[in-house]
């Protein structure tokens, strides 16, 4: 570098100037190098190096304290500095730097690194946005954070690495923009492969190797060969149904499994333990038998039903619709319970779904079979009120499992709204057994039939469609018509129609009567089984006419009387002998 001087207005000093210069250039002292120096002097700020020039080079003791250096510094070290400026024999300085001589030097090494694809040693100071900053030998450089681990890692992990010297791999490197980018994924992915090529020379498919769980997923595991990572699918885990990688396995197990596949390509490993073992299915019919009864024991229950061990590694199921003849809904857990030793009956077995259906149920002695022997139909029997609902009451059987059912019809012979409010839950009551269906698993009770029936009336006085009978008016029902009771029997009530009332039209008023008047009507319809019948006092009116008509045709027609002289006769008759029965009671 050409030194400037104003050397037209002293002479010496052209003089001195063309000295230094050719000085320089023999010590080849050029701005942007690096050089040797050699530390003449440590102070408390500074540090003074001799580069054999006019004057010495001051160099800031902090740069020589970003580096571990500093504590074996003493003077006459060598060490290299860069050259930054020269300056004239006016101010006598030269500026150097050590920071920067060290970063450059860094440089030339990262480039080199980076071309032969060397490891570089640092330390990773803080983080950033995106990732973290490593210090390799003062020199600052970029580590995304995909390219920390091979996996993600969470903060604490990070932290553990930080201020620790590490391994990393140029994988970027711009001097034009002093842009250095690192990589630690890359020294682990190619530690790795260097395990796993090292492990897959002396491992073949079929051989039996014990590893470490290292990670546990829905779908598998992940075990550690001593250095290479294999993969245990859940389905290979047992012959048995596995819900869950963690019902079988934990973190840190060690396990013995085969090796079920090597992709040398991808240097993927696969791995199963059920392998080890014969398949149970093989040959499962001649060992177990459909409807025969065999011994296993619980290992899960669920919310469907419960899974119960036969032999090893071989489960079937048993649904929760197989647990109890009389909860069809009950949760599998209340019956039975893991570890518990029990009898099932195969129902099913499906090789080719690897399925086994088991009956718990059926192993015990059906409460149908035996309630329909202790208590047939017509049986009268004591329970309990479970349940009430509008339409009935659901009552326990009492030394029975059974549950029946009391529908309101069948509470009282009088029908009422307020039939079911009397009873409450936990009530004991006796009841008629009036039907069971064992397919259907029903039972039919009734309160009412522990009563002879109201409907017996009509039996016993002779009664049939066609009869004429006297009824008392219970209740006016406006616009539909009167309640009525049929033989002094408060539980023999039905209702005549509005309509039925009388054969005119213009007579059929329902307020024409009164609550205890008495009249007389014709039974329309009767089915004492059902608990119906049906009057009707136009029906009566109508067989009166033809009564009439029969009495007392053959006399009008010989002595010329008319229609309406007929019914006066009959209308007369009907008269006095009401009258009579008056009289009489």
């Amino acid at each position: 570098m050409e030194i400037k001087t104003d050397s037209t207005k002293n002479p010496a000093a052209k003089e001195f100037d063309a000295l230094l210069k050719e000085d320089l250039k023999k010590r080849d002292l050029k701005e942007g190098n690096i050089i040797k120096a050699t530390i003449s002097e440590i102070g408390k700020k500074f540090v003074f190096v001799d580069l054999k020039a006019k004057s010495e080079g001051i160099i800031p003791i902090e740069e020589f304290k970003i580096s571990k250096e500093f504590q074996d510094l003493k003077v006459g070290s060598k060490v290299d500095v860069y050259l930054e400026r020269i300056e004239s024999f006016k101010s006598g300085e030269i500026v150097v730097s050590r920071e920067k001589a060290r970063r450059m030097s860094t440089w030339k090494k990262m480039e080199k690194a980076f071309e032969t694809q060397e490891e570089v040693e640092g330390i990773i100071t803080n983080k950033v946005k995106g990732g973290m900053v490593v210090n390799v030998n003062s020199c600052l450089c970029f580590l995304p954070g995909s390219q920390i681990a091979t996996s993600p890692l969470k903060n604490f992990e990070i932290d553990k690495l930080m201020n620790t010297p590490l391994k990393f791999l140029v994988v970027k490197c711009d001097k034009a923009r002093g842009n250095l980018v690192v990589s630690r994924r890359a020294i682990l992915e190619k530690s790795r492969n260097e395990g796993i090529d090292k492990i897959l020379s002396k491992i073949k498919e079929g051989d039996i190797v014990e590893g470490k769980c290292k990670a546990i997923l829905d779908w598998g595991a992940f075990i550690d060969l001593n250095g290479a990572d294999a993969l245990l699918h859940v389905t290979d885990l047992s012959y048995s149904r596995v819900k869950k990688t963690s019902d079988l396995l934990s973190v840190g197990q060690t396990i013995k499994c085969q090796i079920i596949k090597i992709d040398n390509e991808t240097k993927r490993i696969s791995v199963g333990i059920k392998q080890m073992h014969k398949d149970p299915y093989e040959n499962l019919e001649k060992k177990y038998k459909i409807n025969e009864v065999y011994k296993g024991i619980v290992t899960k229950c669920v919310e469907y039903g419960a899974f119960v061990k036969l032999d090893d590694n071989l489960e079937g199921l048993v649904h929760q619709s197989e647990i109890s003849w009389t909860k069809k809904n009950i949760q599998p857990s209340k019956v039975l319970s893991p570890s518990q030793e029990i009898k099932v009956k195969i129902i099913e077995i499906d090789a080719s779904k690897r399925r086994i259906s088991l009956s718990y149920r059926q192993t015990l002695d059906n409460p149908w079979n035996i309630f329909m022997k202790k208590s047939p139909v017509e049986s009268t029997v004591n329970c309990k009120v479970n349940n009430i609902t509008d339409f009935g009451l659901f009552v326990s059987i009492e030394n029975s499992e059974l549950v029946g059912m009391i529908h309101y019809k069948d509470i009282a012979w009088n029908e009422s709204d307020q039939s079911l409010k009397k009873f409450k839950k936990n009530d004991s009551i006796k009841a008629k057994i009036l039907e069971v269906d064992k397919e259907k698993e029903k039972i039919r009770l009734g309160i009412k039939q522990l009563e002879k029936s109201p409907f017996d009336y009509f039996k016993d006085e002779k009664l049939k469609v066609g009869s004429i009978i006297t009824v008392s008016v219970k209740e006016i029902l406006p616009k539909k018509g009167i309640k009525v009771i049929i033989g002094n029997n408060e539980n023999l009530i039905t209702t005549i129609k509005k309509s039925d009332l009388a054969l005119n039209v213009q007579d059929q008023r329902e307020t024409i009567f009164q609550p205890g008047n008495r009249l007389d009507c014709a039974i329309v319809e009767l089915k004492p089984e059902q608990s119906k019948v049906v009057l009707s006092v136009k029906e009566k009116e109508r067989i009166e006419n033809e009564e009439a008509v029969k009495k007392f045709g053959k006399e009008g027609k010989s002595s010329g009387q008319s229609l309406k002289s007929i019914f006066g006769k009959v209308l007369g008759s009907k008269k006095k002998d009401k009258k009579k029965d008056k009289e009489e009671k």
